[in-house]
């Protein structure tokens, strides 16, 4: 059985990864822009505007909530969703040092 060597990284890295994950299909992508042009937006309404069924929306909704990109209130069969911006401007900042670092040590590198 192989061995789960998350644990070997810092907890920063760790967490741009689970953000980077949570960010790598285009249909989560294409949510969020739902979401960033409303305050709160009902799942239902997002799977009128997308060419998904009600569950897959349902699901990228979970993953995007589990990493912490979106809040989310049940109220009986309606779910109400909306971006976590402190989550995105946490990110914003770390992927911005993480490249500009890397560019810096790039720019010492021979190609």
């Amino acid at each position: 059985m192989a061995l789960n060597k998350k644990e070997e990284f810092s907890r920063k890295d760790q967490d741009l990864a689970a953000f980077a994950k949570a960010m790598s299909h285009p249909a989560r992508i294409a949510i969020l822009k739902i979401l960033a042009t409303r305050n709160e937006c009902i799942c239902g309404e997002i799977v009128e505007v997308l060419p998904l069924a009600q569950s897959t929306v349902s699901q990228h909704l979970k993953e995007l909530k589990n990493a912490g990109l979106v809040k989310g209130e049940t109220d009986g069969p309606r779910s109400c969703y909306c971006i976590n911006w402190k989550a995105f401007e946490k990110f914003s900042a770390e992927f911005g040092f993480l490249f500009s670092h890397m560019k810096l040590q790039n720019e010492k590198a021979c190609c």
